[in-house]
């Protein structure tokens, strides 16, 4: 079974902590599970970069990524090589390190 190492996260988990992942579940279904609570305002359909997180290790054994998901990442606060969003992104069978980033940019509020 493979396991997420969440770094720390002043907010969501200051400690950092680890993990354990079902094979074929999200990045952040695993979080959410586990009480990181992890924002997600379009409730996980992919339309916007609250739940964005950065792959430290483990990046290709994930599931890739389509073009929806990389238009989403362009708006993103911080985007780095190796961001996903967690709504997005399914654990395969390899451990990975992942870092929340310390911002995230909420459209539908920012906008309002």
């Amino acid at each position: 079974m493979p396991k997420i190492i969440v770094l720390p996260h002043k907010d969501l988990c200051p400690k950092g902590t680890i993990l354990e992942a079902e094979t074929g579940e999200t990045v952040l279904n695993i979080a959410l599970r586990n009480g990181i609570a992890i924002e997600h305002a379009c409730e996980k359909s992919c339309a916007c970069t609250t739940c964005h997180v950065i792959i430290r290790k483990g990046f290709d054994s994930l599931t890739e990524s389509d073009e929806q998901e990389d238009d989403m990442l362009d708006k993103a606060w911080g985007l780095e090589p190796e961001s996903r969003l967690g709504c997005q992104a399914k654990v395969a069978d390899q451990d990975l390190v992942i870092e929340v980033p310390r911002y995230t940019f909420n459209h539908a509020a920012e906008n309002n």
